[in-house]
């Protein structure tokens, strides 16, 4: 898909892969660029910076999810591509609270479902659309330190997988985001943590990779190329790969 003279929603848009994905978009001359953030402050920074529209949303709401989206067809026009890429991330294990085990779940995984249910339709009695969902390599890889969220990141790969299995038929086009470490404000003081073992890279370079994705229409966007092959190896022998994990875990792991 062009992204020219397209209308286009992003959540989490405020900062970080979120700002520079509305950055992106504008400069490949997207008739319009909504910024969504619960964040309104950094929502309308960037919209007055790419003379783009900015929307207060929590995403870990679906109410307020379904309201941007009638919002935004009614206000503005046809959403043709969506970006859920709100995401959070919190250290620790099976030991911690169900609520930071829910916050991870709404925010990482049920927003994209929340999204998905109320701008899929739309998009299907139009003749089609796009979907750019912001997961992460832990969603192929997993999470060392935090059990959480390679749990929702993996689920938010699967969901992404079943949109674009169920939906193609009906033209809609899915993208999904994997990245490692990318330097936004969610991965400052972890730039010595195994999710950079294959370097940072800034938000820049993962906005122009999904840039090019939807151009080329491409399921999964991988920013560090490393990543496919660790997922080849992970299949070719799933043994070797957890052993390997558990090493990486014991030399990463804080204590």
């Amino acid at each position: 898909m062009e992204i020219t003279d397209k209308i286009i929603v992003v959540t989490g848009a405020a900062s970080g892969i979120g700002r520079a994905l509305c950055t992106a978009f504008a400069q490949a001359g997207a008739a319009q660029v909504v910024c969504a953030d619960r964040n309104i402050a950094g929502a309308r920074s960037i919209a007055l910076e790419i003379n783009g529209i900015s929307r207060e949303v929590d995403v870990a709401n679906p109410d307020q999810i379904q309201d941007l989206i009638t919002r935004v067809e009614a206000e503005v026009g046809p959403i043709d591509i969506f970006c859920s890429n709100a995401g959070v991330l919190i250290e620790g294990g099976t030991d911690l609270p169900d609520v930071d085990w829910q916050r991870l779940w709404d925010i990482n995984v049920m927003a994209h479902v929340w999204a998905a249910r109320h701008v899929v339709p739309l998009m299907v009695a139009r003749g089609g659309g796009y979907l750019l969902n912001t997961a992460s390599a832990a969603g192929l890889l997993n999470q060392i330190g935090s059990a959480p969220y390679g749990v929702t990141k993996h689920a938010a790969v699967g969901l992404a997988e079943w949109l674009a299995i169920t939906h193609g038929d009906a033209g809609i086009k899915v993208s999904v985001l994997c990245p490692q470490a990318v330097r936004t404000a969610m991965t400052a003081g972890f730039e010595d943590h195994v999710a950079a073992i294959d370097g940072m890279i800034e938000a820049e370079d993962a906005a122009a990779a999904c840039i090019t994705a939807i151009q080329d229409e491409t399921f999964l966007v991988l920013p560090h190329p490393d990543v496919r092959t660790y997922m080849q190896r992970k299949t070719s022998d799933y043994d070797r790969w957890i052993a390997g994990m558990r090493k990486l875990n014991r030399a990463y792991t804080r204590d």
